[in-house]
């Protein structure tokens, strides 16, 4: 351990803990929640990729690896790892000005970057990040996701994309007499028909409790177990191929989907291009970090598991991050829809994450040919319904509720991470949060006179001194400089709760301005801190009175 610095987290999966006193119950509850949140990840892990410019096999294997990792090393019980709509943003204009083998060097250096965050206890930092922040920018990045869809729902023939919302704006309208109505209609109906199927197999519906008076149904009501995004994409891609539609597939755009396994190769590097990947790496780990905690904690709360050890979660992202890259992989971190799915379907321990990437493994290898049928406007359908449930949307209608400096951070980084990026939202979130708590902080500080004659000036001081309140100290050094006589000042600080530099300085000019008039400084009540802080700094000893 160097000197100085605080001891290095252990590496210490919650793996092995879940594992002591396993049981077989366990293990059938953890087999049936990892094979139903596999089949919910298929759809999702492809859409992902096709979304951010890369091929849907990059999704598929970043959920399988990166999945399997983030289960088997990670700090959590029950959360799923994978390719997240938060993501896809990021990627695709990373992809876009830097190209796909710069997004892999991106992805495996803030794989790094992940790792030494929890190897230096730094998961802790991630909770530092104001709500407002969170919920600005998972709402513009929702508003993203929808944006990029457009083209596939559409149907419209726009060779490449954009990166930027501006110019995608400006693609879509240039193309919008090209409009499919074929594609609209499937992407239209997978929309509709994810927000209806849940609420149709809904326990207090009137279509279930109709159902439950026929008796010989038994076959139709197991279906309601399959996910709403698995019916949606069999059944809609059975209807395009059965009709011939004039739709375009995933054969069609990438030629299917290799039956086989991923190939390790390493990505072109030059130190050249991997300087100007500061930003992007950094964005991808901040990102990712964010994503896996707040999923974590989301985790915490809905499930009876042991609460999650944030640094051990940021090792096995930064693992996974390190290792999917060479396997053509795209960034993954901790995603909310599929492990809520998996805590609901009665996940019992990381088993679950790791057969959930079994699965999704075993469905590529068999059943990867039958993908090529699969239209777009299906895909983009189902990225509509996730950004829809990504984004915080009742926020926007509650913002009168609360203060203005809660306003101006969610609605300023809501609309600088549509019209810039992420990273510039996040910096400018949390440039405001420091000015507007340090403003706040700066309110709590008074300084009341008690008492006044011309030979004493009482003042009680309340709050914090700091660098952000010492101007509330001028007024009493002016009254010192005004007076004609010398004058003796008191300051009650029984409710100063802590003491700056800065504020320590105000005082010191305060003390000159009255010895300077043929008078003293004195200080009451003052609590450990800043007596601590003027007992080092030399000030105690100046004092005429110091209790």
């Amino acid at each position: 351990m160097l000197q100085g610095l605080p001891p290095l987290a252990p590496f210490r999966p919650r793996l092995i803990q879940d594992l002591k006193g396993y049981t077989r119950d366990k293990l059938m509850r953890d087999v049936g929640a990892g094979i139903t949140v596999g089949i919910v990840a298929l759809p999702l892990a492809m859409a992902f990729a096709i979304a951010s410019g890369l091929k849907p096999e990059a999704g598929l294997w970043t959920a399988i690896i990166a999945g399997f990792i983030i289960s088997a090393l990670g700090g959590t019980s029950v959360q799923i790892g994978g390719p997240a709509g938060a993501f896809i943003v990021i990627v695709y204009g990373i992809v876009e000005r830097y190209g796909v083998a710069n997004l892999l060097i991106a992805t495996a250096s803030a794989g790094v970057l992940l790792f030494l965050l929890g190897l230096f206890r730094l998961g802790t930092l991630v909770r530092y990040v104001p709500v407002s922040v969170v919920i600005g920018f998972t709402n513009g990045i929702a508003v993203l996701i929808a944006l990029s869809q457009v083209r596939d729902l559409f149907g419209l023939e726009i060779a490449k994309m954009p990166a930027d919302f501006f110019s995608q704006i400006g693609a879509i309208a240039g193309h919008i007499g090209g409009l499919n109505f074929y594609a609209l209609g499937l992407g239209v109906v997978c929309v509709i028909g994810l927000f209806i199927w849940p609420r149709l197999w809904a326990v207090d519906s009137q279509f279930r409790r109709q159902l439950d008076k026929i008796e010989t149904v038994s076959a139709l009501r197991a279906t309601s177990r399959v996910p709403a995004p698995v019916v949606a994409l069999v059944s809609l891609s059975l209807l395009a191929w059965a009709f011939s539609l004039p739709v375009e597939t995933i054969g069609t755009r990438f030629g299917g989907i290799p039956q086989g396994g991923p190939v390790f190769e390493l990505p072109a590097f030059s130190w050249d291009t991997v300087r100007l990947l500061v930003t992007p790496t950094l964005t991808i780990a901040i990102l990712g970090a964010i994503e896996s905690l707040l999923c974590a904690r989301v985790a915490d709360q809905l499930g009876d598991a042991p609460k999650h050890d944030p640094n051990q979660e940021l090792m096995a992202q930064g693992i996974a991050n390190t290792v999917v890259p060479f396997f053509g992989g795209m960034p993954a971190t901790g995603t909310i829809a599929r492990t809520v799915t998996n805590i609901r379907s009665g996940a019992a321990s990381p088993v679950a994450g790791m057969v959930h990437a079994g699965t999704l493994a075993a469905v590529v290898l068999l059943a990867a040919p039958l993908a090529a049928h699969i239209p777009l406007a299906v895909l983009a359908g189902v990225l509509l319904f996730v950004a829809w449930n990504m984004g915080e949307w009742r926020e926007f209608g509650r913002l009168k509720q609360f203060s203005n400096h809660y306003r101006l951070m969610m609605v300023s980084t809501f609309l600088v991470t549509i019209v810039f990026d992420l990273t510039v939202a996040v910096e400018l979130g949390l440039v405001l949060a420091v000015v507007l708590f340090v403003r706040r902080q700066s309110d709590i500080f008074r300084a009341e006179p008690i008492s006044r004659n011309e030979h004493q000036i009482t003042f009680r001081l309340f709050g914090s001194l700091f660098f952000g309140a010492v101007a509330k100290i001028d007024p009493i050094v002016a009254e010192v400089e005004r007076s004609p006589t010398p004058v003796n000042v008191m300051l009650d600080a029984t409710h100063l709760i802590s003491l700056d530099t800065t504020g320590l300085d105000a005082l010191e000019q305060l003390h000159r301005a009255v010895e300077k008039r043929g008078g003293h400084l004195g200080l009451l009540g003052l609590n450990p801190q800043p007596k601590s802080l003027m007992e080092r700094s030399g000030f105690a000893a100046k004092l005429h009175t110091f209790q």
